[in-house]
């Protein structure tokens, strides 16, 4: 929403927002830059919705009984889904959509970043920001640009079929908000929507192939076409995102060889396998891993080179927990090795009206009769001093989840409190 919030803002529109963060007073660097930027903030409490607005966008996430939504249902406001939204705005573009279970921001980043230094000029509508983008006054999930526009599309509530994109572009598919047939079916219908064209991983006959895939000190170094890149990202799924970004980049007319030194330059995404600093030669991680897909490809990159992960993983909703209860337990039993340590949070709650009876300690339970070394932890600013105790030398400390904005902050108290 905070991407879209800017575009409209590029467009010309006036732009109000209103969040439950900003109720609670909680001081947000993004809600902070979104005012920098020109939006309004204001409680979500239906005052900000006047007969004056145009329009109230919301997301799936938004309740009915939400006090903003009530509002514009009293004032006859046209309620508008974010995805119609961004559609709209893609009226008469050159587009590429982004899609997929994982990889999406990261994909959605790596085009953008190639095609910006190849001097496109695309316009970026991202799910999560790009470091080479972010700055004090730029929360870097936004560029601005011209006609050729490169966005995210989210597939966690289907509405990714409003978009009639140029080009799609696949990550991959595995259960997460839908079972996999049901997902792969989602991205197959997304497909024959794509007026030019689709770069898939689930197309064998289509999905670019590395050869020579090798971890370096920087990250992964691979070839393609003959072609030797450096990519600064960790592990082998990055390797499989680049080489996503750079077929669409060759379909679009650009040579893989001219890409090279942007694959080399870009500084990846926030809160994927981000490193926060290092202290007491402990590595302090943040990352997003919230489903099992990836939870398996974080662990298994920040296991490379490493001879101890803690992690620290916070399940992002009640429904989702219960839903993947039995994935999740079978994802950290495979990557988590005898000597690695899981602090599980309590489940983040976003209030509403989930079914609460799920808990953080039924995933614990089970990890724990397979073995691991998996214990509950609770939240408050002790946590940070408990992780810190229990580090070695060499160890990567990672904080993983998702929707929680707490957790950036976590993992700044951890590497504090290592000193």
């Amino acid at each position: 929403m905070s991407a879209l919030a800017q575009a409209l803002l590029h467009a010309g529109q006036r732009v109000t927002g209103s969040d439950r963060y900003y109720d609670a007073g909680r001081p947000l660097e993004t809600l902070e830059k979104l005012r920098a930027a020109g939006v309004r903030l204001v409680r979500q409490d239906g005052g900000g919705v006047t007969p004056e607005t145009a329009g109230l966008v919301v997301s799936t996430a938004i309740e009915a009984e939400n006090a903003d939504l009530a509002a514009a249902r009293r004032l006859n406001v046209p309620v508008i889904h974010r995805a119609e939204m961004l559609a709209r705005l893609l009226e008469d573009k050159r587009a590429v959509a982004v899609t997929g279970t994982s990889g999406k921001s990261t994909v959605t980043g790596l085009i953008g970043w190639m095609l910006e230094q190849a001097g496109w000029n695309p316009t970026v509508v991202n799910g999560a920001p790009v470091l080479n983008w972010t700055s004090p006054s730029a929360i870097g999930n936004f560029r601005p640009g011209g006609e050729l526009w490169v966005f995210e599309a989210d597939e966690s509530d289907r509405s990714l079929l409003r978009y009639r994109p140029e080009w799609a572009v696949i990550t991959n598919a595995s259960s997460d908000h839908f079972d996999l047939e049901s997902t792969i079916e989602l991205f197959r219908r997304f497909t024959q929507q794509a007026r030019k064209g689709v770069v898939s991983a689930l197309d064998e006959a289509e999905a670019p192939a590395a050869g020579e895939v090798a971890h370096t000190a920087a990250g992964m170094r691979f070839v393609y076409q003959g072609e030797r890149f450096d990519l600064p990202l960790r592990g082998a799924h990055n390797v499989a995102n680049a080489l996503l970004a750079i077929r669409l980049c060759e379909r679009l007319g650009l040579a893989p060889a001219s890409l090279r030194g942007a694959l080399q330059s870009f500084r990846g995404i926030q809160r994927r396998l981000e490193t926060v600093g290092r202290a007491r030669s402990v590595t302090v991680v943040d990352d997003y891993a919230h489903n099992p897909a990836k939870v398996r490809a974080a662990w298994r990159a920040l296991a490379e080179g490493c001879p101890r992960v803690l992690g620290v993983w916070r399940p992002h909703g009640y429904g989702p927990l219960a839903h993947m209860l039995g994935e999740l337990t079978e994802a950290f039993a495979e990557v988590c090795r005898p000597q690695d340590r899981l602090f599980v949070l309590p489940v983040f709650d976003a209030g509403g009206t989930a079914d609460r009876s799920v808990h953080a300690g039924l995933l614990v339970d089970r990890l724990r009769e397979r073995g691991l070394a998996a214990e509950e932890a609770p939240e408050g600013e002790e946590l940070a001093e408990r992780i810190a105790a229990a580090a070695r030398p060499g160890d990567t400390v990672a904080v993983m989840g998702a929707r929680d904005p707490g957790l950036p902050a976590l993992a700044r108290r951890i590497l504090a409190a290592l000193g």
